[in-house]
């Protein structure tokens, strides 16, 4: 269980709930609604399912609003880079969401509170809770605070790989590779770490709950790493 609470977590976003117990609703994983035996509808997925809904509209407006030069498939490419699970998980980091997830002990123990997909679902969750709550403007200034903001950053974990391929393929002879280098957790809950590899020198790592997950990030970390090279030696 959690040892921060709501309104440490309200603080962060912005917003006081009228209703808290839509708050932890919201941050409440089908792991811990089953452990203190909530029953089947107590766990966050049905408001994650609404957040989603509501994270798409506000992010199709923004894109809209904000590229009217662009085409519709330029557009959804990038709300899809924008509202991916790597994204949000990325997202949740600026308010510490992994904090304030209520999980069970036996998916404390795994690791679940680094998980991406549990961080990138409590964050939607939370979006559907504020909607709920507040209507759309409070959900529609969280979404843009803390997800419509640095969208040539955030974009990347889109497609990292091919994007990284062609800058490697542009700088380098040797070519790129992701190597696995650890393993980790029980079957049901593996944890992949990957490096990004030229020749012999490591660009970026990854970790994720599968070799792709993990090559992705290791991916969107090689593409920062030559960003950060870049930028240092203007």
């Amino acid at each position: 269980m959690n040892i921060h609470n709501n309104h440490e977590l309200e603080e962060k976003i912005g917003y006081v709930f009228h209703d808290d117990s839509l708050l932890t609703h919201a941050l409440t994983h089908s792991s811990f609604a089953h452990e203190s035996h909530q029953g089947a509808l107590a766990d966050n997925e049905r408001l994650e399912f609404l957040g989603d809904a509501v994270l798409e509209l506000v992010s199709s407006e923004f894109l809209y609003q904000n590229y009217p030069d662009k085409h519709e498939g330029y557009l959804s490419k990038l709300r899809a880079s924008l509202v991916c699970e790597p994204t949000l998980a990325y997202c949740s980091e600026a308010i510490d969401l992994e904090k304030y997830i209520l999980l069970s002990f036996g998916e404390e123990k795994t690791g679940g509170r680094k998980r991406k997909s549990i961080t990138s679902d409590a964050f939607e969750a939370l979006i559907g809770a504020m909607y709920l709550d507040g209507g759309m403007e409070p959900a529609k200034q969280f979404i843009l605070k803390f997800v419509l903001t640095d969208i040539e950053h955030k974009k990347l974990y889109h497609d990292c790989k091919t994007t990284l391929q062609e800058i490697v393929q542009a700088r380098h002879e040797e070519g790129l590779s992701y190597v696995l280098v650890g393993e980790s957790g029980p079957d049901h809950a593996k944890v992949f770490t990957v490096e990004a590899q030229v020749g012999e020198t490591v660009i970026g790592q990854g970790t994720g709950p599968s070799k792709k997950a993990a090559e992705q990030e290791a991916a969107f970390n090689g593409i920062r790493f030559y960003q950060q090279d870049s930028t240092q030696g203007e």
